[in-house]
């Protein structure tokens, strides 16, 4: 692993995000032995898991579900490393890389080419108010809110509410939605082969644990864990982008390097929550640079320790991040729909 020197002295707040950018290209290197090392100690302890809370089935169903649900937190560290594989970062060699993200896409439910191209538009368009629309949780502004009609506005309301956005969502995305190249669909035969291809391999899977196990596994073991991942993964998702300071700006103003850097947080976690989601909270990093391998992420805030104090959000601060709705283009903050309306209100003529 390459040991570049402390960078602490120059650590100032005026260095720019391009800046970052650039001092940072220097972590790209992969580890070939530290990814195998990677993925065995997130794929093991959820095969592991998986056959314990079957096996366990039998004699009590509580309990099963219970290790399912916490096997969810294996699945999210998979998804993290085929993430990762989507960037290139995991490993060297890129055909690896891709059959890597292939393979574990099966598992997330979550076909790997379909991905790519779309968080691949995420990074190209995060932040930008003339580019929503896919692979980022819609958020639309106070004007274009105040806009709508009666209806218009229940709709994005009931979008916006943590049943839909955490709860039937995360169903939605990764049960349904997955199953065809959704905003690909006439974009090439690759986004096709890799939809059908996933669910090919997925209904073999699915089909081999219900003759083998019956119903009961799918619905105890299986999908506890599928939709405790998901669930994760799309509130690990939003509250990396929709905190309060984030960073937003119409095409013209919009700078890449600049929405990466201040529109990404670092979620802070606990020890072992940052170790199980692949130290995904450190999204400032990897916004401003993506080639970046997860697990070289510590060593980037370890020896540029101005990163590691900056855009901080704590789990117990986490929570309010769910109570904002709308980005105020004034203010350059998301506000809550009581906020907003309060403004609404205040700018109506008398």
């Amino acid at each position: 692993m390459d040991n570049p020197q402390r960078a602490d002295a120059n650590d100032t707040s005026e260095k720019s995000a391009r800046d970052w950018a650039l001092s940072l290209a220097q972590y790209r290197k992969p580890n070939t032995r530290r990814a195998v090392y990677e993925l065995a100690a997130s794929l093991i302890p959820f095969i592991g898991l998986w056959a314990l809370a079957w096996w366990i089935l039998p004699y009590s169903a509580v309990l099963a579900v219970l290790i399912a649900i916490l096997n969810g937190g294996f699945l999210v560290r998979l998804f993290a490393i085929q993430h990762d594989c989507g960037h290139g970062a995991f490993v060297k060699n890129a055909k690896a890389s891709n059959w890597i993200g292939r393979c574990l896409g099966v598992l997330t439910l979550t076909p790997y080419a379909v991905w790519r191209k779309s968080h691949s538009h995420h990074h190209s368009t995060s932040g930008n108010l003339d580019h929503r629309g896919m692979g980022d949780v819609h958020t639309k502004t106070v004007a274009e809110y105040a806009e709508l009609n009666r209806w218009q506005k229940l709709g994005y309301r009931l979008y916006r509410s943590p049943f839909v956005l955490f709860g039937l969502g995360p169903v939605y995305l990764f049960v349904l939605q997955n199953r065809l190249p959704i905003g690909l669909m006439t974009a090439g035969r690759i986004y096709w082969i890799s939809a059908m291809g996933t669910n090919a391999v997925l209904a073999l899977l699915l089909g081999l644990i219900a003759y083998f196990g019956g119903i009961w596994p799918l619905l105890l073991v299986f999908a506890p864990t599928v939709m405790t991942a998901a669930a994760a993964g799309v509130w690990l998702f939003y509250v990396q982008h929709q905190f309060e300071e984030t960073h937003w700006d119409r095409d013209d103003a919009w700078n890449i390097q600049d929405a990466a850097f201040h529109g990404s947080s670092y979620y802070k976690l606990p020890a072992f929550l940052n170790w199980l989601t692949a130290y995904i909270g450190v999204h400032h990093v990897h916004h401003l640079n993506c080639r970046i391998p997860f697990y070289r992420l510590p060593e980037v805030l370890s020896d540029h320790t101005r990163l590691a104090h900056i855009q901080i959000i704590t789990l117990a601060e986490s929570f309010h991040c769910a109570r904002l709705h709308l980005w105020d283009e004034d203010q350059r903050r998301l506000l809550s729909f009581a906020h907003a309306n309060k403004l609404i209100a205040a700018q109506r003529p008398a």
